[in-house]
């Protein structure tokens, strides 16, 4: 077993002390012939022994009784952090390090909340780009305009591998010198009543789960790439979301983090209403840093966690990695990097109460920062964080509230603080073939449109204008069409 000082504070002992923090101690003792079944089971299905090692560490701390909940009275709110605005000139820096630079995006994701079976990346968002091809015409121009070979690299899952790649062969001239893709684990889920790894014939696929991003270090290593990437002469990482099109290579902050020496960079955005449910940076007991996410909260705590005005920074998943110091880490740690557990309790099939619980064991790359020693944060502007988690999101950045700049950025076509807020009815619009066929031809004009609420079947004509603040509600379950042309006022 794996006990460190984190992984000792989520259970109880809170080692924070001295030089120990945010190091871990590491404790061998004999494993439980109750995991051998689970290890088989993953050694069957071509997992490499680092993904099962690591799985190991999880599945003891929750035989252990760890829960993975931080408390919010052992830990303290991080009052102020340095902004992007504010780092000064380091372009200089940028650019000697944009040579030795891989852009990630994680990629694993099937967007199945908006009812896809594809990779989300893959959705169109301006015309018939799709956000892999924005990413691409990103990268590209980063390269053309610094002259180095920058490659793209995708963290993938099975599912969403083969589609991804055929779309990122159609831009020639991205290849590298490096492969495209690396794959991300899965874990077995594990019996609440128990602790074994569920079996489930009905639907064999059922049995398994996406460890987190907090996998990304794992795959990194038993992939080879982070290996690969460290004998071509790669020193950093930008990593970010695939769909969060806001997270571009930043070279000054790039020459920031090189001129600090920083081990690990998260980027922050000020939280808002918006952000009352998603991870925020807090400091620990010896003064570092760490990520708490929702499902690490307390439920007593949850009033803390939601004020904004106490926790003011959420993390945008996007962070800079320093290569060199995470292959020491990792080999100083077995390549087990022992990031923070989260514990997610749900039913074997979804919406079924009937079938057995489960605890899906999972893993935030945000999390990291809590094991780097000298890890910092900067806080970015919300132009940095544009993800697509719903089709109210997807209304949004389809339409003319974002237009796509020469080298593909996504822009703003009005302040920040005016971008539309949009509210569609979910039972209408929540999947994308339901939101595509009411909207048939393209989104409405959203640049003048403060927020917009949609209720009922409510079908899109061509060249709809929306201002100010709007709502459009059909009658029962009878459509409601908006005409071509109309201008919606509130």
């Amino acid at each position: 077993m794996r006990l460190g000082s984190w992984a000792s504070y989520q259970s109880g002992s809170r080692p924070w002390v001295g030089t120990l923090a945010p190091a871990y101690v590491t404790v061998r003792c004999a494993v439980s012939a109750s995991f051998d079944p689970i290890e088989r089971k993953m050694l069957d299905a071509g997992l490499p022994p680092v993904a099962v090692d690591t799985f190991r560490h999880y599945w003891e701390l929750l035989q252990d009784g760890t829960t993975g909940l931080v408390p919010e009275t052992e830990i303290e709110p991080v009052a102020s952090l340095p902004s992007l605005a504010d780092l000064g000139d380091h372009a200089a820096a940028g650019r000697a390090a944009l040579a030795a630079t891989v852009v990630v995006k994680l990629n694993g994701g099937l967007g199945t909340s908006m009812g896809m079976t594809r990779a989300k990346s893959l959705l169109p968002v301006k015309g018939d780009r799709c956000f892999l091809d924005i990413v691409a015409e990103q990268v590209l121009a980063r390269r053309s305009e610094a002259g180095v070979r920058l490659p793209l690299v995708l963290m993938n899952s099975f599912r969403t591998r083969d589609g991804s790649l055929a779309q990122l062969a159609r831009h020639r001239g991205l290849g590298a010198d490096l492969p495209a893709d690396f794959l991300q684990h899965k874990v077995p889920r594990i019996r609440v009543s128990d602790g074994a790894a569920i079996e489930w014939p009905d639907d064999p696929d059922a049995e398994w789960c996406p460890p987190g991003h907090g996998d990304l270090y794992t795959a990194l290593v038993t992939s080879g790439m982070l290996d690969r990437m460290l004998e071509g002469g790669y020193r950093y990482a930008f990593v970010s979301n695939a769909d969060n099109l806001g997270a571009v290579l930043d070279p000054n902050l790039l020459g920031w983090f090189a001129d600090e020496g920083a081990p690990f960079l998260m980027e922050v955005a000020e939280r808002t209403e918006a952000d009352r449910k998603g991870g925020h940076l807090a400091r620990r007991p010896d003064g570092g840093l760490l990520l708490r996410e929702s499902a690490q909260c307390p439920a007593a705590d949850q009033a803390a966690f939601q004020d904004l005005t106490r926790h003011r920074y959420f993390n945008t998943n996007s962070v800079w990695l320093d290569l060199v110091a995470l292959d020491r880490v990792l080999e100083e740690r077995e390549h087990v990097l022992g990031l923070p557990m989260i514990r997610n309790e749900k039913h074997v099939v979804p919406g079924d109460d009937a079938t057995p619980r489960v605890h899906q064991l999972e893993t935030a790359m945000g999390a990291a920062i809590a094991v780097f020693e000298g890890a910092t944060a900067v806080c970015v502007p919300r132009s940095r964080f544009a993800p697509v988690k719903t089709t109210d999101d997807l209304l949004v950045v389809r339409s003319d509230a974002y237009a796509l700049s020469p080298d593909a950025e996504m822009v703003s076509a009005v302040a920040l603080e005016d971008l539309p807020v949009v509210d569609l009815d979910k039972q209408w619009f929540g999947l994308v073939q339901d939101f595509d066929a009411r909207f048939p031809h393209g989104p409405p004009s959203l640049r003048a449109c403060r927020h917009l609420r949609v209720r009922g079947d409510v079908h899109f004509g061509r060249g709809v204008v929306v201002e100010g603040d709007v709502e459009v509600a059909a009658k029962g379950d009878a459509r409601h069409d908006v005409p071509d042309g109309a201008v919606l006022r509130g």
